[in-house]
């Protein structure tokens, strides 16, 4: 999982990638339709809040591992360690160095299987951009007015009342 306001940044910069969507008109239109969550003519997936509420049910049980994007990227030694220890699996630190080597943003955005460079280009426009875009947390704060964001947080406390469960950037 990762912070809502990041993943609607993200969104919005794949929304201009990817022929299958409509450019955003504006932040100021997409941020509105990620809040309602109106589907898939604008806004791809639905809404982020059922989404997440969904997944939330499934927190404590023992098939549901849950991180967060901010998690694995303060500790992402401590978090492959979580998820090897998840999977009931044994790794050496040799392979665990190269899981971790290889799970970098920049090891994932050198390489074309995890950057969507071999899309073909009906499908997605590279000269608007890449699939991995920046790799980092709070880039929200860069793009959102302070209004936006008053907004943003206003209709997150409405809708995610009730899930028990504090987010790192709650």
């Amino acid at each position: 999982m990762r912070n809502p306001k990041d993943v609607l940044i993200s969104l919005y910069y794949y929304c201009y990638i990817f022929n299958g969507y409509k450019d955003p008109e504006s932040m100021e239109a997409f941020l509105e339709e990620f809040l309602c969550g109106n589907g898939m003519e604008r806004v791809p997936f639905g809404s982020w809040f059922e989404h997440v509420k969904g997944w939330m049910e499934m927190k404590g049980k023992p098939n549901f591992f849950f991180i967060t994007y901010e998690e694995l990227q303060k500790d992402l030694r401590g978090s492959v360690e979580r998820i090897i220890q998840f999977l009931g699996k044994e790794l050496s630190s040799q392979q665990i160095d190269s899981v971790i080597e290889n799970a970098s943003f920049q090891k994932m955005k050198d390489n074309s299987m995890s950057n969507l460079s071999w899309v073909p280009e009906p499908i997605f426009n590279h000269e608007k951009g890449n699939f991995l875009r920046k790799g980092i947390s709070g880039d929200w704060k860069k793009h959102l007015t302070v209004a936006q964001s008053e907004c943003f947080d206003h209709i997150y406390q409405e809708k995610m009342q009730g899930v028990n469960v504090t987010f790192p950037w709650n």
